[in-house]
């Protein structure tokens, strides 16, 4: 989720380098904690390798110097840019996604950092993804979300944002595109989940054994019904643009058609007059997410 196909040397190079070649590169008590971490389980994001003791994002970029000068990633790397490792394909669409959203959508596609779109919008055009990193009001966060935006669908992820950033009400409802299906599985508790069915999960890391495990897959059809009817349930008032919501839904056909999907469907207890709904949906043969929550209030 963190590190591009081409530069998982970055991971390989932590995970395989000697203790002696790790420290040509970072201070030998990093390299003893990478050393000692990755006995335990190999990492697998750059999340993993920032948390560790003593590593931090400023080592991070250490280890890119190392893995690009020991081979383990070449000129399809740019490097990691706010503990984020990007391509040169990821990079270009990023740059292209900034230099040519209009104001509505790159606010839309960054609720969050709307002075860090201000200023994107006012100092564009750019030439690279560290200059828009480097913009004021841009972190990790915003840099994942133009990633995700700019090489999974602009239109979906401006829909998605649009809904996300309408006010609470008895029937709010959030979408989600970069999400970790375990963590979602566990993190309500055993306790407050009433219903459940998954179907292409592994069921050993359903939390109960109870829950329910369908054999079919999901499929176009499906994962459209959801997705349209979250969309209908958070726009009933008609505060999203019509255009935004076409090219939203037009854009996941591109996503969805032809393929399968796995994924569950969950019921949260939120008290006797509240709860949650929550489905979310993978492409067996992509990295294409999509999560829909409905909360509801009596």
């Amino acid at each position: 989720m963190d590190v591009a196909p081409e530069c998982q040397g970055i991971l390989t190079f932590v995970n395989t380098a000697s203790f002696a070649t790790l420290d040509a590169y970072l201070p030998s008590n990093a390299v003893a904690n990478l050393v000692a971490r990755r006995t335990t389980s190999p990492f697998t994001t750059l999340a993993q390798v920032s948390a560790v003791s003593l590593v931090g994002e400023y080592r991070l970029t250490q280890i890119e110097g190392g893995a690009r000068a020991q081979g383990f990633i070449g000129g399809s790397c740019v490097g990691i840019v706010d503990e984020l490792a990007v391509s040169t394909d990821d990079a270009a669409a990023i740059v292209s996604l900034v230099n040519t959203a209009s104001p509505q959508g790159l606010h839309a596609v960054l609720p969050l950092a709307w002075n860090g779109a201000t200023n994107l919008l006012n100092l564009r055009p750019f030439t690279s993804v560290q200059a828009i990193a480097n913009t004021a009001g841009i972190g990790s966060v915003s840099i994942r979300g133009l990633r995700n935006t700019a090489t999974m669908g602009y239109s979906i992820e401006a829909l998605g944002a649009a809904v996300n950033g309408l006010p609470p009400d008895d029937w709010t409802v959030k979408f989600d595109f970069d999400f970790d299906e375990v963590d979602v599985m566990w993190s309500s508790g055993e306790d407050r989940i009433t219903s459940a069915t998954c179907f292409g999960i592994d069921p050993s890391s359903f939390p109960a054994s109870w829950w329910g495990n369908r054999p079919n897959l999901a499929d176009a059809t499906e994962v459209r019904n959801y997705i349209t009817s979250a969309v209908s349930t958070a726009n009933r008032n008609h505060q999203i643009e019509s255009e935004i919501v076409t090219e939203g839904l037009s854009d996941l056909e591109s996503h969805i058609v032809g393929h399968t999907f796995k994924g569950c469907h969950l019921g949260i207890e939120r008290g006797p007059w509240a709860g949650v709904q929550v489905s979310f949906f993978i492409d067996t043969t992509s990295n294409f997410r999509v999560m829909t929550q409905r909360h509801w209030v009596e």
